[in-house]
């Protein structure tokens, strides 16, 4: 491990302490939230591009379950905004520590 920190075991180890080794294994807290957001986000997209389809095309639209679909973009977008959050949280938490101690 870099910086001289002694490694860490799921004993002894505190949530601070935890969190401190993901960074250095280059994950954040809140990265999953936001790659699931981004994931849900990119989904719901694609399923309004399709519903838009029969507008351009003059058939029969979709059925509701597609537009209910499509309103994943909404929730993906609040699921990526989450985990930002939640590393801003952290981020705050640790520069607050650092200055105190």
């Amino acid at each position: 491990m870099s910086g001289g920190t002694p490694p860490l075991s799921a004993e002894s180890s505190t949530p601070a302490q935890v969190t401190a080794a993901d960074t250095e294994h280059g994950r954040q807290p809140g990265d999953l939230l936001v790659r699931i957001g981004g994931i849900v986000f990119v989904v719901g997209a694609v399923a309004t591009l399709i519903t838009f389809v029969p507008f351009f095309l003059g058939t029969d639209p979709f059925p509701a379950a597609a537009y209910v679909v499509s309103m994943l973009m909404g929730v993906g977008f609040a699921l990526a905004g989450a985990g930002l959050g939640r590393s801003m949280a952290v981020q705050r938490r640790r520069t607050r520590a650092a200055s105190a101690g």
